[in-house]
């Protein structure tokens, strides 16, 4: 009879705990995903069923679709790096697909949206074995017991104001990438314009030395003939060598815009980069500000986040407030304690239901306080990024506005003025009307004026970018290529 018993203890014991062991790795062994297209995330409401029911979101279900973002190798080749012109938005894009911040941020909304089938879920099931070893080798009683299986079962509507929350922390996370994208592309668009500058100031040098050694050897040419004195031969050279100083200045600037543009494609910090554009345009006009006002308070990705994690706040309010009631654990029990088998055994099967007792209100009082207060501290937080943002579009949009006019002024009026004065200044020095100080200080300030308004240009894009990046645009919609 004894080893009745223990082998039918034992034959139970082993088919529950298979059968435990066979549930839980069903759920746990989930085939993972490489290819997807990422979208962005969509609340879905939670309903109160089942957690195995349970469709998961759209952001759940995007997280499992989106691939593991690839480190890219900093000496990978970049294919657009072999045209005959450095291009804008090629540049852009493939700054954002190599960046690690960007990557990170990825990563981040990936685990991030792993919370909410975690926060949905019901807790693990409980499983308890009891036993009474003696029995098993007695001969007076029979084998004793325990076998209970018990799952707990949360008030209704916790598990769906969790899984709000936790969706609502991976729509912040999801947002934050778009607001670290913006950032990258304005860091590429600012390095891009100081690589432009910088070029065009080496051209411009080269020229101001071709026409300086001119005006040198017409000095000389002039001294031999008892024309000048050699002041003018002395001040060409003066000229010449400020040029040569200058020069070895703005190849060091050519050194470091390249090596700064490399660094952001993970590239050799001095490898080979193709050539700017000629020239940039300025004409086109800039949108009407209240326009680019309500454009930023709807497409700004730091403010959509801060606004998700205002309704995350919000149901974890609701979480707080339901914790006023209690939860069930509800569990089955086979008990062969009872004795004698023959008289007990209807009595071995149970079923029974614990639950907790919310009694320590003053706990639970201050978990909904400390909730509310942290809902307020996020809507005053949405709030003051409205007010930042409305103060950033309207600072980037005067100085972009100032640079647009700069340029013109320069294009139309310094430009044509100096010409004209560099002309009259070597025709009368041609004819011994003006001496060579004069001549030099015409070549020099139309030098000068054109390296201004290259620097008007490159602000204005500048601040183009900077003004784009205030208005959360993105780079694919406000970049084309400037020739």
């Amino acid at each position: 009879m004894a080893l009745f018993f223990r082998a039918g203890f034992c034959a139970r014991f082993a088919a529950v705990t298979l059968l435990i062991a066979g549930c839980s790795s069903a759920k746990t062994r989930t085939p993972q995903r490489s290819v997807i297209e990422a979208s962005r995330p969509q609340a879905v409401p939670v309903e109160a069923s089942s957690a195995s029911a349970e469709p998961p979101p759209a952001a759940v279900q995007t997280a499992r679709r989106l691939p593991v973002v690839q480190s890219t190798s900093p000496i990978e080749p970049v294919a657009f790096l072999s045209e005959a012109e450095l291009s804008l938005p090629e540049l852009v894009r493939e700054v954002e697909a190599r960046n690690p911040s960007v990557q990170a941020m990825v990563y981040a909304w990936q685990a991030m949206a792993q919370r909410y089938p975690q926060a949905v879920a019901l807790d693990d099931p409980m499983f308890m074995a009891m036993a009474a070893p003696a029995s098993f080798v007695s001969n007076d009683v029979s084998s004793a017991y325990i076998l209970q299986g018990s799952q707990k079962v949360p008030w209704f509507g916790k598990r769906p104001a969790r899984g709000q929350a936790a969706q609502a922390e991976a729509s912040a996370a999801f947002h934050d990438i778009d607001d670290t994208r913006l950032q990258v592309a304005q860091v590429t668009r600012a390095a891009y314009f100081d690589y432009y500058l910088v070029h065009r100031q080496s051209e411009l040098l080269d020229e101001n030395l071709r026409v300086m050694r001119e005006f040198r050897d017409s000095a000389q040419a002039k001294y031999e003939n008892n024309l000048v004195t050699q002041q003018d031969v002395l001040q060409a050279d003066v000229e010449l060598t400020t040029i040569e100083r200058r020069q070895l200045e703005i190849e060091r600037m050519k050194r470091v815009a390249t090596s700064r543009i490399n660094t952001l494609l993970r590239r050799p910090p001095l490898d080979r980069l193709p050539p700017p554009p000629r020239t940039l345009a300025y004409d086109e006009p800039l949108p009407d500000i209240a326009e680019l006002q309500q454009t930023a308070a709807l497409q700004r990705p730091d403010l959509a986040a801060l606004a998700a994690r205002v309704r995350g706040a919000e149901w974890a309010v609701t979480l707080a407030m339901k914790q006023y009631y209690p939860d069930a654990e509800f569990f089955g029990r086979y008990d062969s304690f009872w004795q004698p088998a023959s008289t007990q055994g209807d009595l071995r099967g149970q079923m029974g239901m614990n639950v907790n007792v919310p009694i320590y209100r003053q706990k639970l009082k201050a978990a909904v306080c400390e909730a509310q207060f942290r809902l307020s501290e996020r809507r005053a937080e949405y709030q003051q990024r409205q007010l930042d943002i409305q103060y950033d579009v309207q600072a980037a949009f005067e100085a972009a506005q100032e640079s647009r006019e700069a340029a013109a002024l320069y294009a139309n009026k310094f430009l044509p003025f100096a010409e004209q004065n560099l002309e009259l200044a070597r025709a009368n020095y041609d004819v011994d009307k003006a001496n060579f100080l004069t001549l030099a200080q015409a070549q020099r300030q139309l030098i000068e004026v054109r390296e201004k308004y290259e620097q008007a240009l490159a602000d204005y894009h500048r601040r183009r970018a900077e003004l784009d990046r205030a208005t959360g645009q993105s780079s694919s919609d406000v970049i084309s290529d400037a020739r």
